[in-house]
């Protein structure tokens, strides 16, 4: 079982999936029997976690065969980079089914299953066209489920979303099979394998350049990172909760993984000289898209916008090229992921309950809904950096990492910070906590079932604000491995 532990883990949603499909058409129970999946996989995970060795490298791993003659195998594991992104994942989604519990249909919770097979699988591959063929596989359920329960101008969004992600990973595959035939006339073997692949020594530094920039193009549109940004704001605004949830919580995540995952290991020289400029753009992403949420109206798209600043803020401290940045920046993933998850989660029930999104409809819903509002008042204040939540800890950690790479550059990430907190607080006063202009909205406070499901959320924000190192302490030797041994620039700290 110990060996195997990964597949089944990818593997055991979209089995689940295809047989809920031709066995039942009862909604209720596709819903109960995806929900008891997510579950087994939390347990799963938490059994990885525990068994997890920081300081020993790559482990769980499984590397065999699968397309021999070109050297293409099955290969995955986990390291401390994708154990803390798995274990995020783990805990996110199940507690999300019971906040989209009603109301879904069997189309819907069978996509669900389907995504979590292909980001796990995302996560979790080292054969670089593994990781590409569940790239692809996570893509499709969210388009079908934009495409058939989204609202608005869902067919058009639909349509946008993938001319955006097939465009840049048909770059990246084609910079995969270019490295791969670099690999065999070296070599005289074929191999897609990751770590492999930083044995290759024909390349030249053009070369290099530009397969970085194919690689980077297809990772910058899922993160997003300015200028490839434009596809998120309509597809945030048009797509069902779930699929907004997914995209924004754990999908988007993954393009800041596969940069730490595949670019820095590959492409060590080139990630290093073009670092200060992307510090600069993750910067300028930061007030960019802060300034930009500011300005609206809609809740979700006003999300967008924050969510692509923070992302932004995150793709900066990827590249400040010492442990505080790109520990922090992995810390913001986990913290990013669970408060704006949660945001999303609460905005969509805020639509479904009174039917609007726009801020200036809203107001007065803290007093009918006193645990509805005491949570998204916390998981607001961990996403601006409140001190004591998780935000305020991995923020703090960019903002050293930033000022450690140019002092200049920490001085204004410092500063910046300010516009995200001026707009959720903003947003908050007019939408949650002030009265409404004519008629009371009528809103319910939170289920049972919805409470229980956001409370380990709520339980994470403070442990991960007070006790960081319990987390931290799991993937900081491999962040130390990255920074000593593959870019050889020292673990500054």
């Amino acid at each position: 079982m110990s060996a195997n532990i990964l597949s089944f883990i990818i593997f055991i949603p979209a089995v689940i999936a295809f047989g809920l499909m031709i066995t039942t058409k009862h909604v209720e129970t596709v819903r109960n029997i995806a929900f008891l999946t997510t579950t087994v996989i939390l347990a799963l995970v938490l059994k990885i976690y525990i068994d997890f060795e920081p300081s020993a490298g790559m482990q769980f791993v499984t590397n065999v065969p699968w397309i021999a003659s070109y050297g293409i195998n099955y290969y995955i594991g986990v390291d401390g980079f994708s154990l803390t992104i798995l274990m995020m994942i783990a805990i996110l989604i199940p507690t999300a089914y019971l906040l989209l519990w009603e109301g879904r249909t069997k189309g819907y919770w069978i996509n669900m299953l389907l995504v979590q097979t292909g980001v796990t699988g995302t996560l979790l591959a080292l054969d670089v066209i593994l990781f590409y063929f569940f790239w692809e596989v996570m893509l499709l359920p969210v388009f079908l489920m934009i495409g058939i329960y989204g609202f608005g101008e869902k067919i058009f969004t639909t349509i946008k979303v993938t001319v955006y992600t097939m465009a840049g990973s048909l770059l990246m595959f084609v910079a995969i099979l270019y490295l791969g035939v670099a690999y065999h006339n070296e070599f005289g073997i074929w191999s897609f394998q990751y770590d492999n692949l930083t044995n290759i020594t024909i390349l030249t530094y053009s070369e290099k350049m530009w397969l970085f920039l194919a690689f980077l193009s297809a990772f910058a549109i899922k993160i997003p990172i300015f200028p490839l940004h434009t596809w998120i704001m309509e597809t945030y605004k048009n797509a069902p909760t779930g699929a907004v949830f997914l995209l924004s919580s754990i999908m988007a995540k993954l393009g800041v993984y596969a940069i730490v995952r595949f670019l820095i290991p590959i492409f060590p020289e080139i990630y290093i000289e073009f670092s200060t400029w992307f510090v600069f753009i993750g910067l300028f992403g930061l007030i960019y898209f802060g300034i930009a949420a500011l300005m609206q109206d809609d809740i979700k798209r006003m999300f967008a916008y924050s969510s692509a600043s923070h992302l932004s803020f995150i793709a900066a401290g990827i590249f400040s090229l010492n442990a505080f940045g790109i520990n922090g920046a992995l810390y913001l993933i986990i913290a990013h992921a669970i408060a704006t998850g949660a945001l999303f989660l609460l905005v969509g029930l805020i639509h479904d309950e009174t039917g609007y999104k726009t801020i200036k409809d809203l107001g007065g819903l803290a007093k009918g809904a006193p645990i509805f509002t005491t949570i998204f008042a916390i998981m607001l204040f961990a996403n601006v950096g409140l001190p004591g939540t998780n935000g305020f800890v991995s923020e703090l950690l960019i903002i050293f990492g930033i000022y450690e790479f140019n002092h200049t550059l920490g001085y204004i990430s410092a500063l910046t910070v300010i516009i995200g907190a001026s707009y959720m607080l903003w947003m908050f006063q007019r939408a949650i906590l002030q009265d409404r202009v004519g008629e009371p909205l009528k809103f319910r406070d939170l289920k049972i079932k919805e409470i229980v499901g956001l409370a380990p959320w709520v339980f994470l924000v403070f442990l991960m604000g007070i006790y960081p190192d319990v987390f931290i302490d799991k993937f900081e030797p491999t962040v130390t491995h990255y920074l000593n041994d593959i870019l050889q620039i020292g673990a500054t700290k």
